[in-house]
């Protein structure tokens, strides 16, 4: 499995291609992790354009925060990679840095007002 999100981040994208490629990134870790699958909906598919109506402020910082994970995810790819290279269960390190993951982007969409992430992108 590689990563679009380390692609993205290391290569000068879009905000959006940024979380599009991390939340693909997550779904591989969910996979590894045991969990269904996300659709890209909703609250989430509606962030980069709620962040850009939220701000300069919070449009730079959740493009920092997107840079923090992953520089956490990447890592935790690559380990999640080799524990299923020999053959071992990922389920539960996945589920640690999905929550992490979670946990960030759950930070991420509280930047924005309520009434934009109800919009659709």
């Amino acid at each position: 499995m590689q990563s679009a999100f380390s692609d993205s981040i290391s290569a000068p994208k879009t905000l959006r291609q940024k979380w599009e490629a991390m939340h693909e990134t997550a779904q591989l870790i969910g996979t590894m992790a045991h969990l269904a699958r996300e659709g890209y909906t909703g609250q989430i598919a509606a962030f980069p354009n709620a962040i850009v109506m939220a701000g300069t402020s919070k449009q730079e910082l959740a493009e920092q925060c997107l840079e923090d994970l992953d520089a956490i995810l990447q890592p935790g790819l690559t380990a999640l990679l080799a524990i299923e290279a020999r053959g071992q269960d990922t389920t539960s390190p996945a589920l640690a840095l999905w929550r992490e993951y979670h946990a960030v982007r759950q930070s991420l969409l509280a930047l924005c007002p309520p009434k934009d992430l109800c919009t659709s992108a």
